[in-house]
């Protein structure tokens, strides 16, 4: 029999209803709300695609993406070489997956470090009123500061530089990571003050203040696992920016060297050949389209699914 609530009653005992029975859990709700993004489900399919195909590809492939073999050069595609090949009868295909390896590195460590000083930014100018002032006005700064043009200068000041110190690969990688990370922050950083505004105004958070709880402990207990909604947003859409700073800088021909591909350096190499195999430069180009456009979408999905009022309904 079954009461008024939806309880099950059989015999002695009580059942509680199916909704009531079942495990929700916070990361479940959210993976199912995300599921419910049709878009942002196709970009993490094109994601991970891309990503498994970067890393693993190269191994797969029957053609080493570095060998020279001047007499397969400028070939158009075919059932061998899909993408055709360069002027130094390199295979496209595989030197494209060894460019997304770089790139997507690249996009993940400048990403992981634009988000690590904006978060550290955002909550101390929103927790610190104090601070709030100088920091705000550091972010002012930065935003006002033309970025592309200031990668330029980076770029040529500090380039032999690193290279003398690190070698011409990791040189530039430090290089192009931190330049784009330093100058990538100041969006993230006013996001997460404004939710740390909103946070620490709730019940939990002047709770803990009255217990005596210390302050580092309410920001890494209370303040932080409650900005990761937004946190995680930027960090998608940060990736995607990473993504076309560094494809820019490299089409400018001031990122890696020729022999270190990315998808930026592809496109620079193919454009003097454009007439004559087009397919270098549709590759490359293709490729860095639909990765980014696949990250908006995930990031998209996440701001939907991470949304408690969207969760509910």
């Amino acid at each position: 029999m079954a009461t008024n609530d939806g309880t099950i009653v059989s015999g002695d005992v009580t059942h509680p209803p199916e909704d009531f029975r079942k495990h929700r859990s916070l990361w479940g709700d959210v993976w199912r709300q995300f599921r419910r993004h049709k878009g942002a489900l196709a970009g993490l399919f094109v994601l991970i695609f891309v990503t498994v195909a970067s890393f693993l590809g190269p191994m797969l492939m029957p053609y080493d993406p570095m060998l020279i073999d001047v007499k397969l050069r400028n070939l158009g595609p075919s059932f061998s070489h899909p993408l055709g090949t360069d002027n130094l009868g390199r295979d496209m295909v595989a030197r494209s997956m060894v460019g997304g390896r770089i790139s997507l590195l690249v996009a993940i460590t400048a990403m992981a470090l634009s988000v690590l000083v904006g978060v550290s930014v955002g909550i101390l100018a929103g927790y610190f009123r104090r601070l709030d002032g100088p920091l705000m006005r550091i972010t002012d700064t930065f935003l006002a500061i033309p970025q592309l043009p200031v990668l330029m200068v980076l770029i040529m000041l500090f380039r032999e530089k690193l290279r003398e110190v690190f070698g011409p690969e990791v040189g530039i990688f430090l290089l192009i990571m931190i330049s784009i990370g330093a100058l990538s922050w100041m969006q993230a950083a006013r996001v997460v003050r404004g939710e740390v505004l909103s946070i620490k105004q709730q019940e939990f958070v002047v709770a803990a203040h009255s217990i005596g709880t210390r302050q580092r402990n309410v920001i890494f207990r209370h303040i932080f696992p409650n900005t990761l909604s937004p946190v995680m947003v930027a960090a998608a859409l940060g990736m995607a920016v990473a993504i076309i700073t560094e494809s820019a800088l490299s089409f400018l021909g001031l990122g890696f060297p020729s022999d270190f591909p990315t998808w930026g350096r592809l496109l620079y190499d193919g454009k003097d050949f454009i007439q004559i195999t087009p397919m270098r430069v549709v590759g490359p180009g293709t490729l860095i389209s639909l990765t980014v456009i696949s990250i908006n979408y995930i990031g998209d999905g996440l701001r939907d699914a991470l949304d408690p009022k969207a969760r509910r309904r």
